[in-house]
């Protein structure tokens, strides 16, 4: 099946000019569907190892939405006893003023307005996170997205999104048919799973941001990931 991608058509939440109701909702059920279909998991497994060895870490987070992500992670870095800075990054102002009330408890995370596409503060982080971003975007800026998450780490790249499918869609469809019923959440996550990129797709998309030596695998609930680690690359 082929991406159907149309910037004449966004998603509701990248349009909106201020906090809604919507819009809070909407971002509410985005955590809620990362919790319980496994994009927290697959953020903390990959960051097991770093985070078990209890070192500081510098965390960028490109794309930031609710900041769920960065909130799990501090949660489990916590747990853990690693101190951690993350910076959450977001081109919506008003997604940015929603996510800051909910980590109000939070004084890890640090919330920045900026273009996550030419971001820069001139610091490297060890680790560099970028989750349901890609299927925003067409393929000329879903490089350039990945080619600057490889160039802002010295550590890890972790690049997470929707996989396309048609059983993605089918079951899309039927969960906001059934349990995220409001309609920009039903809206936007049925059209995330026909902008998604498809596997290989996706891998070609890495091999032309120059990434090479990373893991690119499928995840349950039609997800994929590519790992980058800086380290292993210079072995």
């Amino acid at each position: 099946m082929i991406r159907n991608f149309e910037e004449s058509r966004p998603e509701w939440m990248d349009v909106a000019e201020t906090v809604s109701p919507e819009l809070e909702r909407d971002l509410s059920n985005l955590e809620s569907l990362n919790r319980r279909f496994g994009a927290h998991k697959l953020v903390l497994d990959y960051l097991a190892p770093a985070l078990a060895r209890r070192e500081p870490l510098r965390i960028l987070d490109l794309g930031t939405g609710a900041a769920d992500i960065p909130r799990a992670v501090v949660r489990r870095a916590r747990e853990l006893g690693c101190p951690v800075i993350v910076t959450a990054v977001d081109r919506q102002q008003p997604t940015l003023d929603i996510a800051e009330k909910m980590s109000a408890d939070f004084p890890e995370i640090r919330f920045q307005r900026a273009d996550f596409l030419t971001f820069a503060e001139g610091t490297i982080y060890d680790v560099v996170l970028c989750n349901l971003v890609l299927h925003h975007l067409d393929e000329s800026d879903a490089i350039r997205l990945l080619r600057r998450c490889r160039e802002l780490t010295k550590g890890v790249a972790l690049v997470t999104d929707l996989r396309r499918s048609r059983l993605a869609q089918t079951a899309i469809f039927a969960v906001t048919e059934v349990i995220y019923r409001e309609p920009m959440t039903k809206h936007d996550a049925r059209l995330s799973a026909e902008r998604a990129f498809s596997y290989p797709e996706l891998h070609k998309l890495a091999i032309a941001a120059g990434w090479w030596g990373f893991r690119h695998r499928r995840t349950p609930f039609f997800r994929q990931a590519l790992c980058l680690d800086m380290a292993a690359r210079k072995r």
